[in-house]
C-alpha cells in the first residue's frame, strides 16, 4: 500500500495536505518513469477526484492546497491571480542574513529544455519577495574556502508566483536554498548532506491563507516540517516556527 498524505484541512469544497518532499503533484510526460503522484495517492486515499490549485517543486514540501470540484479550482484560482492567498515559507540558505527586508527583481520565464525548445524567451516578469532572517549558526565544518560553515533560517514570503521563484531569489542575494541542485551550490549542498545527514531541499511550505472560496471564512493552513527538518534544527539548537 502506498503513503498515506497528511490532510491539513478538509470539507466538502476544498482539500489541504502537506506534500512530502520529492514527490511529483501529478502525472507528467517529462517524468514518465515516476509512479508516485499527489493527485493520484490523494483521489484514491479520499475516494474522490481533486483539481489542482497552485503547484510544488517537485523537491518542496508542505502546504497544497486542491479542490474538490471543478468550480472550486476555479475560484480558488481567481484568489491565486488576484493575489489574494498568502504564502509563507521556511528555509535553510547558506551564509548568513541579518536584515529583514524585500526582493524586487524582476525574473525570465525559465524554459524546460525538453517541454519549452519550440518556447520564445518573454520578458522578465515582476516577482517581489519579502524575508525576515529567524535563526543562525556558525558550524567549525570546512565546506568551502573557510575553516566554518554558515547557516540562516528564514522566513520567506512571496508576493509573486514565478517559476523557482524563491530558490533564484536567494541565489540572487548569494545565499542559496541548501539543497538546490538547479539554482544552489552543489559543494555546499554535498558538505550539508555529509555533515548534517540532510538530502532534501531545504525549503518547506509552512503556512497558506486566504478567504474560503465558498463560505468567505478566513482560513490559515499549516503543514508540520518533516523528519530530516527537524533532525538538522536539533543538531543546530533551533526552535522551528
Amino acid at each position: 500500500m502506498s503513503q498515506l498524505l497528511e490532510i491539513c484541512y478538509q470539507d466538502e469544497y476544498l482539500i489541504a495536505i502537506n506534500k512530502p518532499a520529492g514527490w511529483l503533484v501529478h502525472r507528467s510526460w517529462l517524468d514518465r518513469h515516476e509512479t508516485v503522484f499527489v493527485m493520484q495517492t490523494l483521489r484514491d486515499q479520499i475516494g474522490q477526484h481533486v483539481f489542482p490549485v497552485h503547484r510544488l517543486d517537485r523537491p518542496t514540501s508542505g502546504v497544497l492546497l486542491m479542490a474538490l470540484s471543478s468550480d472550486v479550482a476555479r475560484l480558488l484560482s481567481q484568489q491565486l491571480e488576484r493575489h489574494e492567498m498568502q504564502k509563507t515559507y521556511h528555509a535553510i540558505v547558506r551564509g548568513w542574513i541579518e536584515e529583514t527586508a524585500t526582493l524586487d527583481y524582476a525574473l525570465t520565464e525559465e524554459l524546460d529544455k525538453i517541454a519549452d525548445k519550440f518556447g520564445t524567451e518573454k520578458p522578465a516578469q515582476p516577482a517581489v519577495t519579502h524575508y525576515r532572517p529567524l535563526e543562525r549558526i556558525e558550524c567549525p565544518v570546512a565546506v568551502g574556502r573557510y575553516p566554518t560553515s554558515r547557516y540562516t533560517l528564514m522566513e520567506l514570503k512571496p508576493e509573486t508566483g514565478r517559476k523557482h521563484q524563491l530558490r533564484r531569489h536567494m541565489t540572487h542575494l548569494r545565499h542559496p536554498i541548501i539543497g538546490d541542485s538547479a539554482h544552489g551550490d552543489l559543494r555546499q549542498n554535498r558538505g550539508f548532506t555529509e555533515h548534517f545527514g540532510s538530502r532534501r531541499l531545504m525549503l518547506h511550505a509552512s503556512e497558506l491563507s486566504l478567504m474560503h472560496p465558498v463560505t468567505g471564512v478566513p482560513l490559515v493552513f499549516r503543514a508540520p516540517f518533516d523528519e530530516q527538518w527537524q533532525q538538522v534544527a536539533a543538531q543546530f539548537g533551533w526552535t522551528l516556527p
